[in-house]
């Protein structure tokens, strides 16, 4: 038990340390917590979500092609213009926005470019910029649960699948889409009257006397509707969505999709004889057999296996991705030089690190973690969701989340309709306010009113976020019971 805890001990201190420094530390510093507990402590080394990371990286590949060719201009202009033609509403339909752009493209780091004009529009209206901005910002988070093309809905279809409980994209956006919409108008009711009136606000009061001041905040016209989107542009958006709706399209009818041969086990033999004449006979796993495509009657058979959806949607993203290069001037150096290609590249060393060393810990001590938090899953079976929240504030990533919490709860015993319930509190990073989103939207907003306090613990993101998290799971869970 004792060297249980010091390896412990050892994954907490490498994602603490690597939230510290952020981005590719995150990633990066789990690379020592796994020389520790595989070549230091000896434990059998875990397995990097290589299938999560492919799919990231075919999201990501086309998402930043879009922005390169400057189709997510386009996207940010019809946000901006309904935001301009609602000034007042900006609360509500701010965080509309920054969901659907999320929900579109995969990523919440989309956020930064329209986040000024939220702050602009409602500066200029006399609405409070936390109001809109700061629920606005949680809700580019919580879209990533509601994309068919985000890492978090990919793996956990893959994962619950694969632990028998058939589930597809389609199914999780019937869920996780209403509740995490009805979870965001919660919050941003909550955030209509938040704080005091700009007119109130006697520190907002004393930085506008000062003319420096006043014209960083009233002079500075931000907007995207001045930029030209040219033809390529638009059709690179059109592509985008075509990919998408191909996705959702066979995500519904996956009987359109093509199947190939395979070789399947039909017993659960794990060493077979196989007689080599004259020589000795060799012995080889029912695994091997599998890998090798070797029929033995019993033990193994031919089938038409169905191509999983995960490959679907890297080829059609791939595919997207090539056609805006051909046809939409999207250049390839432009695109890695944008930040939806930077962040979604940092995402995937930081999945590749603290996954892999979250399953190098967890399979080795399935057992005695079973025995520790087993009895109160069981019981509570809802409770896992406290434990997704928990490791999320730690490793700030809901792929990461999904890819190495889902396994275990579903060796657990906690039923996949539950796990589905509970899906929103992957999201639980903006308990600290150390992601780059939240830190952006802090400096976007000149009035001062979106900020972190001097506690840390009480900033402006905190509030908001806990009200669409805990009223998003609550509908998830009765959405669940009803479906399943």
């Amino acid at each position: 038990m004792l060297e249980m805890i010091v390896e412990l001990a050892v994954v907490l201190a490498a994602l603490y340390v690597g939230a510290r420094y952020g981005g590719l530390a995150l990633g990066a510093v789990s690379g020592i917590g796994l020389v520790l507990l595989v070549l230091g402590f000896g434990l059998k080394p875990g397995h990097p979500p290589t299938d999560v990371i492919y799919l990231i990286i075919a999201a990501v590949t086309c998402a930043g092609l879009l922005q390169a060719s400057g189709g997510m201009n386009l996207m940010m202009q019809w946000a901006e213009k309904l935001l301009r033609s609602n000034p007042q509403r900006i609360t509500f339909l701010a965080p509309l926005c920054t969901f659907f752009l999320t929900v579109l493209v995969g990523t919440g780091h989309v956020v930064y470019a329209l986040m000024p004009i939220i702050c602009n529009i409602a500066l200029k209206n006399g609405i409070r910029p936390e109001r809109p901005a700061a629920v606005a910002s949680i809700a580019s988070q919580v879209g990533i649960i509601c994309s068919p093309i985000a890492a978090a809905v990919v793996a956990f279809v893959s994962i619950s699948n694969a632990h028998g409980f058939d589930i597809t994209i389609l199914d999780v956006l019937a869920v996780s889409l209403p509740s995490c919409l009805i979870g965001l108008i919660m919050a941003s009711i909550f955030s209509y009257n938040r704080g005091l009136d700009l007119k109130d606000d006697p520190e907002f009061q004393a930085k506008i006397q000062d003319k420096e001041g006043y014209d960083r905040m009233y002079n500075d016209n931000v907007t995207t509707l001045d930029t030209e989107v040219g033809v390529k542009a638009k059709a690179a958006v059109y592509i985008f969505f075509a990919a998408l709706f191909l996705i959702v399209l066979f995500a519904s009818f996956q009987e359109l999709l093509p199947s190939y041969s395979d070789i399947r086990l039909v017993s659960e033999a794990h060493d077979v004889y196989i007689d080599a004449g004259a020589g000795p006979k060799e012995v080889v796993s029912a695994s091997q057999l599998v890998k090798t495509g070797t029929i033995i009657p019993g033990i193994t058979e031919a089938y038409m296996k169905p191509i999983s959806m995960n490959l679907v949607i890297q080829i059609v993203l791939l595919a997207a991705s090539a056609l805006m290069i051909l046809f939409c001037n999207a250049k390839p150096s432009r695109a890695v030089k944008g930040m939806v290609w930077q962040s979604g590249m940092t995402a995937v060393v930081a999945i590749y690190g603290i996954a892999w060393l979250a399953d190098t810990f967890m399979t080795n001590y399935m057992v005695q973690l079973k025995m520790m938090v087993g009895e109160m899953v069981v019981a509570y079976t809802w409770s896992i969701g406290l434990v997704f929240m928990l490791f999320s504030i730690l490793i700030n990533s809901q792929g990461a989340v999904v890819v190495s919490m889902v396994p275990l709860a579903y060796t657990m015993g906690v039923p996949g309709s539950v796990l589905l319930g509970v899906l929103p509190c992957v999201y639980g990073y903006f308990v600290i306010p150390n992601y780059p989103s939240d830190l952006a939207t802090v400096n976007f907003d000149r009035s001062g009113t979106t900020k972190i306090g001097k506690y840390l613990i009480n900033h402006s993101f905190l509030m908001p976020g806990m009200v669409s998290v805990v009223v998003s799971t609550l509908v998830a869970l009765l959405l669940t019971q009803i479906l399943y």
